[in-house]
C-alpha cells in the first residue's frame, strides 16, 4: 500500500511539473517582451551593420528595413538589381541609414569568393539567411517535378549551401568580436512529415538542424544563432495569400520573431505560428501516409492558388 501511495504521488508530482513547465512555455511565447526583454540597443550593440539576403521583396525586404528603422546600415542582396535599388532607396528614405546593394543570384556556383570581398571591411552585427526557393506552389511527387536534377541543384545551392556557406563569411568577425546574431529562416513545415513539398522541407529541416547545432557551439562565444520557422506569411512563394490570423504579413511575422531573438536557438515567431506547430505535432503522422489525404491536400492548395489568381487577374482589370 506504501508503495501504491508512494507510486500515485510521484505520478501527479510528474504531471504537476510537466502542467507547470508546459504553463512556463506557453507564457513565454505570449510574453516574449517580459520573458525575452531587448535593450533599445540590442540590436546596433552587435555591429554596425546587418546583412540580408533575398531582401528585394517580402521576408527578407521587411527584415532589411526593421534592422534599419532599429539603427543598423544594412546589406541588402538578391539577384534583380532593380528591386533592390527601390528597397535601398525607400529604407535610405524612411531611416536615414546606409544601405549596400549586392546582386547575386544564390543558384549559381562559385558566387562567394566575390560576396566575401565586398563583406571584407564591414562591422556585421547581424546576419539574416532569408533567401529561399520553393520548387513550385502546387504540390507533388518528388518525380513528378519538371526537370529534378537540376531543381535538386537549385535548391541545394540556394537553401542549403548558401546558408552554411553565409554562415562560413560572417562568423569569424562576429567570434573574434565576441558577439553577433544570425537569423536563418527556416520553415514551419520543419515540425512534421511534409509529403509533395519534400525536397523544400528537407532543405529547411537543413536549416534547422544546422542553426541550432552552431547556436550551441558558438553561444559560449556571444553569438545567437537562431532558426526561426514561419507557417504563413504572404509573400510571392505563398501566391500572396490574404492575410488572417496565421496567414501574417511580412512586416508583421518580421516585427514578432525580433522579439523572440533571446528565446533559444529556435522560434515559430509569433503566437499563431507557435499555437499551429504544436497541433501539427498532434496529429497522427500515420495520416499522411494516406495517399487520399495527399491528393485532397493537392487539389485543395491548387484550388486555392486558382481561386487567387483569378482575384488578381480581376483586381488587375479595374485598375
Amino acid at each position: 500500500m506504501e508503495l501504491m501511495d508512494l507510486f500515485l504521488t510521484s505520478l501527479g508530482a510528474s504531471v504537476v511539473v510537466y502542467c507547470g513547465l508546459k504553463l512556463i512555455r506557453f507564457s513565454q511565447v505570449l510574453f516574449p517582451n517580459i520573458w525575452f526583454p531587448l535593450s533599445q540597443t540590442f540590436f546596433t550593440s552587435m555591429g554596425e551593420w546587418a546583412v540580408v539576403t533575398g531582401a528585394s521583396e517580402g521576408i527578407g525586404r521587411a527584415y532589411a528595413l526593421a534592422l534599419a528603422e532599429q539603427g543598423m546600415n544594412v546589406v541588402i542582396m538578391s539577384r534583380t538589381k532593380a528591386k533592390l535599388d527601390q528597397v535601398a532607396k525607400e529604407i535610405g528614405d524612411k531611416t536615414g541609414q546606409k544601405v549596400k546593394v549586392i546582386v547575386t543570384d544564390f543558384i549559381q556556383e562559385y558566387i562567394f569568393d566575390e560576396i566575401e570581398a565586398q563583406l571584407k571591411d564591414l562591422d556585421i552585427g547581424v546576419l539574416v539567411n532569408n533567401v529561399g526557393v520553393l520548387p513550385s506552389m502546387i504540390p507533388h511527387r518528388f518525380l513528378d517535378c519538371p526537370d529534378v536534377d537540376q531543381t535538386i541543384a537549385n535548391v541545394i545551392n540556394c537553401n542549403v549551401k548558401t546558408m552554411a556557406k553565409m554562415c562560413k563569411i560572417i562568423l569569424p568577425g562576429m567570434e573574434n568580436r565576441r558577439k553577433g546574431l544570425i537569423l536563418n529562416i527556416s520553415s514551419g513545415v520543419v515540425c512534421v512529415p511534409f509529403p509533395l513539398y519534400s525536397l523544400y522541407a528537407a532543405s529547411k529541416v537543413f536549416v534547422h538542424k544546422l542553426s541550432q547545432g552552431l547556436h550551441l557551439e558558438y553561444k559560449d562565444k556571444g553569438i545567437i544563432i537562431q532558426s526561426v520557422a514561419p507557417f504563413g506569411v504572404s509573400t510571392r512563394m505563398t501566391g500572396y495569400q490574404a492575410t488572417n490570423l496565421v496567414t501574417l504579413s511580412p512586416e508583421h511575422f518580421v516585427k514578432s520573431s525580433l522579439e523572440y531573438v533571446r528565446a533559444g536557438d529556435n522560434t515559430y515567431g509569433s503566437v499563431s505560428h507557435t499555437l499551429l506547430s504544436w497541433i501539427l505535432q498532434t496529429i497522427p503522422s500515420k495520416l499522411l501516409d494516406v495517399e487520399s489525404i495527399q491528393q485532397m491536400a493537392q487539389d485543395y492548395i491548387e484550388n486555392r492558388l486558382s481561386n487567387s489568381a483569378s482575384n488578381t487577374s480581376t483586381d488587375n482589370g479595374r485598375k
